[in-house]
């Protein structure tokens, strides 16, 4: 045999036989923390701490006086109800199918799909129409419909804050299911959202979130906290997508950070989904086989989530630098910070991880099926129990200091937040937040081309930005064609091409 050969064997059978005793861990007593006493998590959200509340509590403004209720038959039109309505009105649909968009400007308006005998209102787009229901007001409530074949979004918030999206069923809406975007303040519970090509149920930019009683499947991404703060995940049921739960910083957006963060009792399972995001966005780097993935967000706990049948690991945490598809944002912090794991159920996971993965387990003389993957830096990350679960990339962490976060019910606030007012002034820039940022990053690709290209390409022509939003043309092979904005008025159109020509990050 020759020497190359020889080394190559004895390295071989080396890791091997380190990978066999350090699985074993010391010969001592295993530890077993116990996730039912001792401390609970005091971090998070500083109105949490004297707040004791229930997650029932509602985001939505209690109404001091009844305003007019509105019933909109089949063959009638959602549309003309809610510009015939007045804050504080309610707008009941019956049963029946309905071809349209419907936008809300309006504070206070509630639409509400009348179920009679198991027959739901439905917002049919019929594969043509771009979005089914788009929100810009405060204290907004839509439950009850369904929602299908719609090309862009089921139901998404345009920096709207106080909302309630809830018991609604939302198939094959395009980009995003439920989609609220640069709004503090909401609740997304009790939906059933499948088939759409990114997130399921896509929280962007926004504060103060409760997710829960969601079943989310046959999706790319079933449930992102992207570039958002203080949000609760809970109880949710995640199953065959791309990826299950996500927690991370898109680079290139206006809002650089996510952290605070509470994904616990969630039902995590067999998302082995393949991947049909648009090539090269940010949702088509995560690989199928993906329970959790927590990417450059800080201060993540993850608890008592029950997670299986995940391929490629149940649990992953990246920096951007390791991360596919991502471009470096100097202005985000690309490290996961303060992850903290505390007790999940794990099982059959990672049993057909990828080959980078393999590889990085050699580097720690480790073997099995992964349940936690760590790649790249993280610090002040913390796990508890970490005997029970084949993990690589968190030897070095630390035993976290509490057990569970029994003590925080929601980040839902006291009183809702007051209804946000925009001035002349600022319209270009929240619309530019509200609504292009949920497909353009700066630097990136997202769903559409970069804000640098579009810079570029238009350079001193806003009124030609303008003109393209209100009535797009595909141009691009490679990319999605853009829904036309042109329920904004022309005004708003000119404000936020203006604005969107002279953003730097």
């Amino acid at each position: 045999m020759h020497t190359s050969k020889i080394i190559a064997v004895t390295l071989i059978l080396l890791a091997f036989g380190a990978g066999v005793y350090l699985g074993k861990g010391s010969e001592g007593t295993t530890i077993i923390t116990n996730s039912n006493s001792g401390a609970s998590y005091s971090g998070g959200f500083e109105n949490n701490k004297q707040q004791g509340g229930s997650t029932k509590k509602s985001a939505v403004s209690q109404r001091t006086r009844q305003g007019q209720t509105h019933i909109v038959n089949a063959g009638d039109s959602i549309m003309a109800a809610v510009k015939t309505a007045k804050p504080g009105d309610t707008i009941q649909v019956m049963p029946g199918s309905y071809h349209e968009t419907v936008y809300i400007d309006k504070d206070d308006i509630r639409i509400i799909g009348v179920i009679k005998q198991s027959q739901r209102a439905t917002m049919d787009g019929k594969g043509v129409l771009n979005d089914a229901i788009l929100y810009s007001g405060n204290n907004i409530v839509v439950e009850n419909l369904l929602i299908t074949q719609y090309k862009g979004n089921g139901i998404m918030g345009q920096a709207g804050n106080n909302f309630e999206i809830r018991n609604n069923i939302i198939v094959d809406t395009g980009i995003y299911g439920i989609f609220p975007q640069l709004g503090q303040n909401g609740i997304v519970e009790h939906n059933v959202v499948s088939g759409i090509e990114d997130a399921a149920i896509y929280v962007g930019m926004s504060d103060n979130i409760h997710v829960a009683h969601n079943v989310v499947f046959d999706s790319v991404a079933g449930i992102e906290i992207e570039n958002s703060r203080h949000a609760i995940v809970e109880n949710n049921y995640v199953y065959n997508n791309t990826g299950g739960i996500l927690a991370f910083i898109t680079p290139g957006l206006p809002i650089k950070t996510t952290f605070d963060v509470i994904i616990r009792n969630n039902f995590i399972t067999n998302n082995n989904t393949a991947n049909f995001g648009a090539p090269g966005s940010t949702v088509a780097g995560i690989p199928a086989g993906t329970g959790i993935l927590v990417m450059a967000a800080d201060e993540v706990i993850i608890e008592d989530n029950i997670i299986t049948g995940n391929k490629t690991a149940g649990i992953i945490i990246t920096d951007h630098e390791n991360a596919p598809n991502t471009t470096i944002d100097p202005g985000a912090d690309s490290i996961p910070d303060k992850i903290m794991l505390l007790n999940n159920l794990m099982s059959n996971n990672g049993y057909d991880t990828l080959d980078e993965v393999k590889a990085l387990m050699l580097t720690e003389f480790k073997q099995g099926d992964p349940d936690i993957i760590q790649v790249g830096s993280s610090r002040d990350s913390c796990i508890i129990n970490r005997h029970r679960y084949v993990t690589v990339g968190v030897n070095s962490w630390a035993e976290c200091e509490f057990t569970n976060t029994a003590a925080i019910d929601s980040y839902i606030l006291d009183e809702p937040v007051a209804a946000r007012v925009i001035s002349g002034s600022e319209k270009g820039k929240i619309a530019y937040l509200g609504v292009c940022a949920g497909c353009h990053t700066y630097t990136g690709r997202m769903i559409g081309p970069p804000v640098q290209i579009i810079q570029a390409l238009y350079m001193d022509d806003p009124q030609g930005v303008a003109d393209y939003i209100n009535s797009p043309t595909k141009k691009r092979d490679d990319y999605p064609e853009m829904p036309p904005q042109n329920y904004l008025d022309p005004e708003t159109r000119l404000a936020v091409a203006k604005y969107m020509l002279q953003v730097k990050s």
